[in-house]
């Protein structure tokens, strides 16, 4: 299960973790919105498998951008050995309104859950939300996207340690091998030598700084600099630049 914030990476994990033999993952499906409705373990993973299957027939394109991994396993597999869906804000925002699914969740499918938390400099994933058409103005965007920031910090703590992993977006660009090596290891999966490779290929070289496109003042500059320091997972972010993040082990 992915929680965390739009525009901050998650699909790109998610699409290259679904172009492993061994896993499956869904793109957008919202699984939390059939485990309120009541849905089966099967009918969620028939509709998890189905999902990864028609988004790789579709090119694996969403919102303006190929995830497509060619020659290895996206919507199909050898030995289905993890299986997950990509909807990581949304899934935040439904855990608020109905704190109950989380249990509810763990309760249905009956096996190990773990929760991969994609995190990117806030300034550029601020800005990046705001210019992608969220009808809110520049500072409910900033207090948005915290509000987001203190759920996942919330969840995190009733979810035991190993279980929970923080993946920077630019380690992922910037290291794109090294971070998949680590999050197979995380999810208990070999990561073999040509799939990290072909992930690799299609992976940005640099990650994209979209922050000096967005409306910052020195003001709301601080303002974020100031509020980011409550959360470890992002107190090594500043404005001028992204500082390296080291992966979580």
């Amino acid at each position: 299960m992915f929680l965390g914030y739009p525009r901050s990476g998650h699909t790109l994990v998610s699409s290259l973790l679904d172009a492993h033999p061994d896993m499956v993952m869904a793109n957008e499906l919202h699984v939390l919105r059939y485990i309120r409705y009541g849905f089966s373990k099967g009918q969620i993973f028939y509709l998890i498998v189905e999902n990864s299957s028609d988004f790789a027939k579709s090119g694996s394109t969403f919102t303006g951008y190929s995830y497509a991994v060619p020659s290895q396993w996206q919507g199909r597999f050898r030995t289905l050995r993890v299986i997950g869906d990509k909807r990581a804000d949304r899934s935040v925002t439904t855990l608020q309104t109905y704190p109950y699914l989380l249990s509810k969740l763990r309760k249905t499918i009956r096996i190990p859950m773990k929760f991969i938390h994609v995190i990117r400099n806030p300034y550029d994933n601020i800005s990046s939300i705001f210019l992608r058409g969220e009808k809110r103005s520049f500072p409910e965007t900033i207090d948005h996207y915290f509000f987001l920031v203190e759920s996942v910090n919330s969840y995190r703590k009733q979810i035991p340690e190993q279980d929970f992993i923080d993946i920077s977006n630019e380690e992922i660009i910037e290291k794109p091998v090294e971070s998949l090596r680590t999050l197979c290891h995380f999810l208990n999966v070999d990561a073999q030598e040509d799939y990290l490779r072909d992930c690799a290929a299609i992976v940005f070289p640099t990650p994209s700084k979209i922050r000096y496109k967005a409306p910052w003042t020195p003001e709301l500059i601080q303002e974020v600099a100031d509020r980011i320091k409550s959360f470890s997972f992002l107190a090594n972010y500043t404005f001028e630049e992204n500082t390296e993040i080291p992966l979580s082990e």
